[in-house]
């Protein structure tokens, strides 16, 4: 399901959770949605899944509004922390009204994942644990296999096992029915490795959006002798430098050809990749507390994914 967002605004009184978004989702990728408290990613997302009417501004999902769209909205799923459970009885009554309401549900999958979550079909979902209730959500997000399916930090309580358990399953899933699937999450090291494709939102707008390797091919970790580094990182837009004692360690955003990486080792310096976690920090960091912006020399914003 291709997602086609115009011009988004989202108010709540005097305050803009979203303000004028604008990108597009084509169909059948993971999308990593990033970004700092009160970005506007549960905003984005809550918009998506029609459960909050826009502003202004267009959402489009599959070519079609989503708001009070039936026909839409029920090949899209959002699960939150609390999944799709609040409130229903029974882990085995959640699943059965996901099932009812899901026209893609894999009751096998389901079953198959309460094992592996170690949820108990008789338990009652208000007396679960936080993980345990995450860990129900996640079972209902993957085994509905909506064509659009978000996860909004859905595995806040669980223990590493568990999130190793969703990770896991989630892209095996994926492999096997592939679809549209949005997480978000501040665990950004650990869900890195699922990304095809990373957003980044800032105070309601698009800060950035770039497949994976090539966002993460922007950033680079300059170590070396202090004036040497200096000398190298001239001219470059450099994110963030650390010192300890004649050695710095500098952040570079922007690619390096194969002549520059040569000039780094003739020179003596090391250069590593930066994890997307902290290319995210140096890229939301923004201490004045004004809308962060991409770097100084960063490409400008294009359809193709560049930074904004």
């Amino acid at each position: 399901m291709k997602v086609e967002i115009d011009g988004l605004g989202l108010r709540y009184g005097e305050t803009a959770a979203l303000d004028g978004l604008t990108c597009t989702l084509d169909g059948g990728k993971i999308y990593g949605l990033l970004g700092r408290n009160g970005s506007g990613k549960t905003s984005l997302m809550s918009v998506l899944a029609a459960f909050r009417r826009q502003t202004f501004g267009q959402v489009r999902v599959a070519g079609e509004p989503v708001f009070e769209n039936r026909r839409v909205t029920r090949r899209i799923s959002l699960i939150t922390h609390t999944g799709e459970t609040t409130d229903i009885g029974t882990a085995e009554d959640a699943l059965y009204f996901a099932e009812w309401l899901r026209p893609d549900w894999d009751g096998e999958l389901a079953r198959s994942l309460m094992d592996a979550f170690g949820l108990a079909p008789k338990a009652k979902v208000k007396e679960m644990s936080t993980g345990q209730r995450s860990a129900m959500g996640a079972v209902i997000g993957l085994a509905g296999r909506a064509p659009l399916t978000m996860f909004d930090e859905c595995h806040l309580g669980m223990d590493v096992p568990s999130r190793k358990i969703f990770y896991d399953a989630l892209l095996a899933d994926y492999m096997d029915h592939p679809r549209t699937i949005v997480l978000s999450s501040h665990l950004i090291d650990e869900v890195a490795p699922l990304f095809e494709e990373v957003l980044i939102l800032d105070r309601g707008r698009l800060l950035l959006q770039e497949e994976t390797p090539a966002l993460l091919g922007r950033g680079t970790t300059v170590t070396g002798p202090a004036d040497r580094v200096a000398a190298f990182t001239a001219g470059l837009t450099v994110l963030d430098e650390r010192r300890l004692g004649p050695t710095v360690a500098a952040v570079v955003y922007g690619p390096l050809d194969d002549a520059r990486r040569r000039e780094a080792a003739g020179a003596g310096l090391e250069l590593a990749p930066v994890p997307l976690q902290d290319l995210f920090v140096h890229l939301t960091a923004d201490p004045a507390g004004a809308p962060a912006a991409a770097p100084a020399g960063a490409p400008a914003a294009e359809p193709s994914g560049e930074p904004r």
